[in-house]
């Protein structure tokens, strides 16, 4: 579904699927392609149209300057559209939370439960509040650990100020409630909820301050007080010190460290403290994967996505609620927020109006 034309005659062309797929590349993850119709017009002297009996590949006398024109014009584009929410996901959510949708009391993965029933002291809506397991009281609330000894999973905390909470709902991605799994935000909006995925959110807010750092000053680095060497394959040590430059302009320095191994010197600061014999590892995989045909920029951008991966905050890491406010607000201050730089969504937001539906209030 990609409909590229050259001064109005439709055309497949190699050049032009790679500047696609290299303008969408921070945006998409890499089994999925963007829909889109794409018109370049250029001087017909520019553009030899006879290279192929059915006219359908074109030749250009520039390639590479037409492949920046289109990756630089279409990342605009993306850059004027902002972060978004990813409204599919959420819509089949929606469609999966939907009661008619809900399997029937014969299916194995859901169980109704009624108060008094397997659980007595759940006493219902028009009941006492939820107390707790009997051997487990509930504890006094405290900021984000209220409810962590009944129930470890789900950690919330006492609303703050209202007028407080109410200016902080009127930000784009509301105000944190809880963490659920030590890995999701929940977080309360003027008109619904926005669940955050941490790790793919912040690993979309360190790619993008490490590539703002590459084009302003260039990555701070942190040496290594001693130097850490890694066994690889001799084929991957070949790959990774053929990009030794890159990975300098990156803030990694390494060195071949005999037959076999790679030795580490220093890392970019902005990852702190983070596994290094996993990242270039991981580097080195990356490397064996890329097409050979990328340029030295999108290479970087590459490495740089996977650098990014090993220093943001991982699944399973408690946030206080601070933490998890500071990060919805960097999500509203930095482009493309909506999607880490695999191309996963980093939130979904379900309206209330939605949710109301659910429950038959609408």
């Amino acid at each position: 579904h990609q409909y590229l034309f050259v001064n109005g005659r439709p055309v497949k062309d190699k050049l032009l699927h790679g500047a696609v797929r290299g303008a969408y590349a921070d945006y998409l993850a890499r089994d999925r392609h963007p829909l889109l119709s794409l018109f370049l017009e250029l001087p017909p002297e520019d553009v030899d149209v006879n290279v192929h009996p059915a006219k359908a590949e074109v030749r250009f006398k520039d390639a590479q300057l037409v492949r920046g024109l289109i990756v630089s014009a279409l990342r605009h584009s993306l850059n004027d559209a902002g972060h978004r929410a990813s409204t599919t996901v959420a819509q089949d959510a929606l469609s999966r939370m939907n009661p008619q949708n809900v399997g029937a009391p014969s299916d194995e993965n859901v169980e109704y439960i009624q108060p008094g029933d397997k659980y007595p002291h759940i006493k219902g809506i028009e009941g006492a509040p939820y107390q707790g397991h009997p051997s487990r009281p509930l504890p006094a609330a405290t900021p984000l650990t209220g409810l962590a000894q009944t129930a470890p999973m789900a950690r919330s905390y006492n609303p703050p100020d209202p007028l407080a909470e109410s200016a902080a709902q009127n930000f784009p991605l509301g105000t944190a409630r809880a963490q659920l799994h030590e890995t999701y935000i929940v977080a309360q909006t003027a008109n619904g909820i926005v669940i955050v995925d941490q790790h793919a959110a912040h690993e979309r807010l360190v790619y993008e301050r490490m590539k703002q750092a590459i084009a302003e000053t260039g990555i701070k680095r942190q040496g290594l007080l001693i130097p850490e060497v890694i066994e690889l394959e001799t084929v991957d040590v070949d790959r990774l010190i053929a990009r030794q430059q890159e990975f300098s302009e990156l803030g990694l320095i390494i060195e071949s460290f005999g037959e076999g191994a790679i030795a580490v010197h220093e890392i970019p600061a902005i990852l702190g403290k983070t596994n290094i014999e996993r990242l270039i590892r991981d580097l080195a995989d990356e490397l064996a994967e890329m097409d050979e045909a990328l340029s030295l920029k999108e290479h970087m951008e590459e490495i740089c996505g996977t650098m990014a991966c090993h220093g943001s905050v991982r699944a399973g890491r408690r946030l206080n609620v601070d933490e998890m406010n500071a990060l919805l607000r960097q999500m509203e201050d930095t482009p493309h927020s909506g999607q880490c730089n695999h191309g996963r969504p980093t939130y979904v937001e379900l309206k209330l109006g939605d949710i109301e539906r659910l429950f038959g209030r609408k």
